[in-house]
């Protein structure tokens, strides 16, 4: 879905940390806020992320 090498390099907006790929999003490693991703494109962007424990795993 993913690319691994995108995965690397991507980083949280809110906190700078690295992320993962889980469940079809990207997870925060540091703050665990969870990024959308849409037609194959990760949507890193604060507003749309979930917040920690919102929306379940």
């Amino acid at each position: 879905m993913i690319d691994k090498e995108l995965l690397e390099i991507l980083a949280c907006p809110a906190c700078k940390a690295g992320v993962k790929l889980e469940g079809g999003k990207i997870v925060c490693a540091g703050c665990g806020r969870r990024y959308p991703i849409r037609d194959g494109i990760p949507i890193m962007l604060v507003d749309e992320a979930e917040a920690p424990g919102a929306g379940g795993k």
